[in-house]
């Protein structure tokens, strides 16, 4: 194994670095989760964490990944046999589809070709069509992190509103909460699945289900099994402070460092900085010759870019090669990408200089893969950076 100096950039689009602070807060001592200390931090985070999701609502937080997060949205709102509407955006779509059919869901499936996101007249259309309104929820994925497209919330929300459909709205943020401009009760959202590794700065091991009260009426017919996902017990027991099993305490005491310096910066800070940086990346590829996966450019991710490559190169020998020289890791291609393209995350603790040195890095990469890319990419990414 190679040695390297200095510390490894890891530009995948999650899990994100950890700035020390929030490794700091998270390496205090447990205390006890039954204790008043316990009950008073648990109260300062659920309200904490509701202007993240944009919401006044609940946000019911689990020790889990984004995966159980997916499933709580479900098995709290649907019943066996319901009818969903799901839309193939991406990797991370298809899979959320796939857990919903192994749950007993029926699954309307629109197809896509991974570079665009949901379309909204598709979703009108198919609402429109159902008059028996039988389909009971939209499944949607704000930014599919296998392809950097973001999919029109609002635009989704307005179709399914012009089709009077009583559909209830779930959307993942898991790759866009707190780096791209999101809000949960102004878009009318009834679950946003979120979870902890990505623009929430912290480590893998919370997952988030942001609760409208339509969906919480929704929890009194529904008739997936459910035990450790129900919300209802968990949201008892928040009103105290407590919850009721053992919680993840010091990813507690992380997560409100993690919104502290979201404060500081001010979310509408964040979401410029992200925006300019992703800006600054597609500069870059575009200046190379290369592609960005995505191809409707009001879906550009801010969180991340996918570059796609020529048939005549593979992507994952570019990433080894910039792994093994470089010491930073890119995104692979996922599903029917893989080897197609590579994903250059530039989400959560980031700044100008480290994107810098990432597109230096994938530049060098690249032409050490025998990938013609023209050198003036990364200046065209600098100029947009110092354009401020």
């Amino acid at each position: 194994m190679t040695a390297h100096s200095g510390r490894h950039f890891l530009q995948i689009p999650g899990p994100t670095n950890v700035p020390d602070r929030v490794l700091q807060a998270i390496a205090q001592p447990t205390i006890d989760h039954r204790g008043p200390d316990f009950a008073e931090l648990a109260l300062e985070l659920l309200q904490r964490v509701k202007p993240a999701f944009g919401t006044s609502g609940p946000v019911v937080i689990y020790p889990s990944s984004g995966t159980g997060a997916w499933e709580a949205a479900l098995v709290n709102t649907l019943s066996p046999g319901d009818r969903v509407l799901s839309f193939e955006t991406g990797h991370f779509a298809t899979l959320w589809r796939d857990m919903a059919e192994r749950l007993g869901l029926v699954i309307d499936f629109v197809p896509g070709d991974w570079r665009r996101g949901v379309d909204p007249r598709v979703v009108a259309e198919r609402l429109a069509a159902d008059k028996a309104h039988s389909i009971a929820a939209v499944m949607v994925v704000h930014n599919e992190t296998s392809t950097g497209v973001t999919s029109r919330v609002p635009e989704i929300r307005a179709a399914i509103d012009e089709a009077d459909h009583p559909a209830l709205l779930l959307v993942d943020t898991i790759s866009s909460l707190a780096s791209i401009d999101y809000r949960h009760e102004e878009w009318g959202v009834d679950v946003t699945v979120s979870c902890s590794q990505k623009g929430l700065m912290l480590p893998p091991g919370l997952g988030f289900n942001a609760v409208s009260e339509k969906a919480l009426a929704a929890t009194a017919s529904a008739r997936l099994p459910k035990s450790y996902w129900d919300w209802a017990p968990i949201l008892e027991a928040n009103e105290r402070g407590y919850y009721p099993y053992t919680p993840p305490t010091n990813r507690f005491y992380g997560l409100r460092e993690a919104l502290l310096l979201l404060e500081e910066e001010g979310l509408p800070n964040v979401f410029a900085r992200h925006n300019r940086h992703a800006e600054a990346t597609r500069a870059a590829v575009r200046g190379w010759g290369l592609e960005v996966l995505c191809a409707d450019e009001r879906e550009y991710s801010s969180s991340l870019t996918a570059v796609l490559m020529g048939e005549e190169h593979d992507a994952d020998k570019v990433r080894r090669i910039i792994l093994e020289r470089f010491d930073m890791s890119l995104g692979a291609g996922l599903g029917k990408l893989a080897g197609r393209v590579f994903r250059i995350g530039h989400l959560g603790d980031f700044n100008d200089l480290t994107l810098a040195g990432t597109l230096s890095g994938v530049q060098m990469g690249l032409e050490l893969a025998g990938v013609p890319v023209d050198p003036a990419g990364l200046q065209a990414a600098l100029e947009v950076l110092r354009a401020g």
